[in-house]
């Protein structure tokens, strides 16, 4: 009976399992919502940290724009910007309830099936190496019996198709007989792990990213290169030409479900991604898309340096002489570069006149405001001034914040470190 039982077993059986409910992470927050939770907390986390380093002015060596050029280039409020994103995050939100009423339940218990099943495909191919072998005149066999009269026993019994004849377990058959059958190896089932546990996670995760960065370089480049679809769509998050952290998803509602809230969505079910794989690729990209947009170029930073999509990059295409090149994002430069819209050219110049004539139009404020001020015949009426009426201009004080460059400010020092070494 053992004998036969080895025949019928030509491949080590698989192991049985009992399915059992995954708790949430966090009781009791299901793990889909949690997916949906963590990208609009760590999206507001991460701005914030931004938003209070730049009111504060802190790292102005390290600033692609002068505080200058946020008040005088940008062509929306902030508190525009916050009402946006909070509408496209509840859209993403309603979006994602929507695939998660449909999500099937997750289980625990098949971990150590799914491992063999792999063991058993490494079986499966080791079967092919004696064919393979004799392709090029090697004798499969003789190969492996010097192999295992020389201790290396396991590499042996793989070049021969698979064959460990020592490697058996028993096992009691359905008819209540005990048999002895085949048995993985240590290292089958040790690759089998490393495959399943490790491997494959990484694959899916790449093929996420890889999906995303297809579907928002195409997409972004038809909202630039269709007249309709710029100036319905994609004009709205074009108003930002100097570029914040809690403005990356600063968007019209339709391109916004467009370019975020569908193509990660597509990338994580094509993906085949866990909720708890989901987590990591919502929040992880969520977070690349703040740090792109965050106005700095930090060589600390392990995101400016992960891949030449980083600020500085990105901060070229919200530019009005480069607003035709740089589509990428949020993660690698590919598409780009296949495509010949990445920007080429120098940009410290550029970048130089911007910064002059914003603060310009700072200092000519400033000094206009302060003449009128010291002027004793302007007391009772004042010329209107910067857009306003003359029944604004009579009706309320006026009281303008002057922005002046920071003293620790190097001319270009900032722009040049994070722009030039990104795109040059």
């Amino acid at each position: 009976m053992a004998t036969n039982a080895s025949v019928v077993f030509e491949l080590p059986p698989l192991p049985t399992y009992t399915l059992t409910p995954r708790p949430p992470l966090l009781d009791p927050i299901p793990d889909n919502l949690l997916a949906l939770m963590l990208p609009i907390i760590a999206y507001w986390a991460l701005s914030m940290v931004y938003h209070y380093i730049d009111v504060n002015d802190y790292f102005p060596q390290y600033r692609l724009h002068t505080p200058a050029e946020v008040l005088k280039r940008n062509h929306v409020t902030r508190w525009e910007v916050v009402r946006d994103v909070i509408l496209q995050q509840v859209i993403q939100t309603m979006a994602g309830l929507a695939v998660a009423y449909f999500d099937d339940p997750e289980y625990l218990g098949k971990d150590e099936y799914n491992v063999a099943v792999w063991a058993r495909r490494l079986r499966l191919a080791q079967k092919a190496l004696p064919q393979l072998l004799a392709l090029v005149g090697i004798d499969a066999l003789g190969l492996s019996k010097n192999l295992s009269q020389n201790g290396w026993s396991m590499l042996g019994g793989a070049v021969a198709g698979g064959r460990y004849p020592g490697c058996t377990q028993s096992m009691i058959l359905d008819s209540g007989v005990e048999a002895v059958v085949p048995a993985f190896t240590n290292w089958e089932l040790s690759a089998a792990s490393a495959l399943y546990w490790y491997l494959i996670p990484a694959l899916q995760f790449v093929w996420a990213v890889c999906v995303v960065d297809t579907w928002q370089y195409f997409l972004h480049r038809a909202m630039h290169m269709n007249r309709w679809l710029y100036v319905t769509f994609h004009s709205r998050h074009h108003r930002l030409y100097v570029p914040y952290a809690f403005g990356a998803l600063y968007n019209h509602p339709v391109e916004g479900f467009l370019l975020d809230t569908a193509g990660t969505g597509v990338a994580f079910l094509t993906a085949g991604m866990s909720n708890r794989q989901g987590m990591w690729f919502f929040t992880f990209s969520t977070i690349k898309t703040v740090d792109d947009h965050c106005g700095y170029a930090f060589p600390w930073d392990p995101l400016q340096h992960f891949t030449s999509n980083n600020a500085a990059y990105h901060d070229i295409h919200h530019q009005s002489w480069g607003i035709k090149t740089n589509f990428s994002q949020p993660f690698f430069t590919i598409w780009d570069r296949l495509f010949k819209t990445r920007w080429e050219g120098d940009v410290k110049l550029r970048y130089e006149r911007s910064r002059e004539a914003a603060q310009k139009k700072v200092d000519n404020e400033a000094a206009g405001i302060a003449n009128e001020s010291s002027d004793p015949t302007s007391s009772g009426t004042s010329t209107p001034t910067l857009g306003r009426t003359s029944d604004e201009s009579t009706s309320r004080p006026r009281r303008r914040k002057t922005v002046t460059l920071s003293p620790h400010v190097d001319g270009f020092k900032g722009v040049s470190h994070g722009v030039a070494s990104s795109v040059l």
